[in-house]
């Protein structure tokens, strides 16, 4: 009916990941790639599911990923992208190298939404909260009309991975 296991529960690691284990992951991608994540654990010699090796090597082993603050360049582009996109986090993440989806969502929920409402604009639509009278300066790209938005053209373009 549906698809078949991605792995054998009964012999699957499921706690935290181990120095070796991540240094066996590592190793394997780098000398064959990415490749099919359901073959890779067996193919590895990892006691772990496919999806928790690829959550683990986007997520945290990844040589290109960003550590630390975000930029306020990083912020002014979250901002702009969100006002066009919406809750679209792969997307936005697509045009921020380094960053994952996840990391900023969890960003956006924990960090811009605030300073976009203490600005007095609505993280949901991008339009000021204040009466016109409001002497604020708005933000940059705070707007979901394209046609009005700065900057509009971010090249969006993206490729999808065919399945394995």
């Amino acid at each position: 009916m549906g698809r078949s296991p991605c792995c054998e529960k009964a012999h699957t690691n499921k706690g935290a990941w181990t120095k070796a284990e991540d240094d066996r992951l590592i190793a394997h991608i780098q000398a064959h790639g990415e490749g099919c994540w359901r073959s890779l654990p067996k193919a590895a010699g990892l006691l772990r599911c496919g999806k928790s090796c690829r959550l683990r090597w986007i997520n945290y082993l990844r040589p290109d990923l960003k550590r630390g603050n975000f930029t306020d360049d990083e912020d002014e582009l979250i901002i702009k992208l969100h006002s066009l996109l919406g809750n679209k986090w792969s997307l936005i993440a697509g045009r921020l190298p380094g960053r994952t989806d996840n990391e900023i969502k969890n960003y956006w929920n924990t960090h811009i939404r605030k300073k976009l409402l203490s600005r007095g604009v609505d993280p949901i639509n991008h339009q000021s909260t204040q009466e016109s009278s409001d002497h604020r300066k708005p933000m940059r790209g705070n707007t979901r009309d394209p046609e009005d938005a700065e900057d509009t053209d971010l090249n969006l373009d993206l490729q999808i991975s065919p399945p394995c």
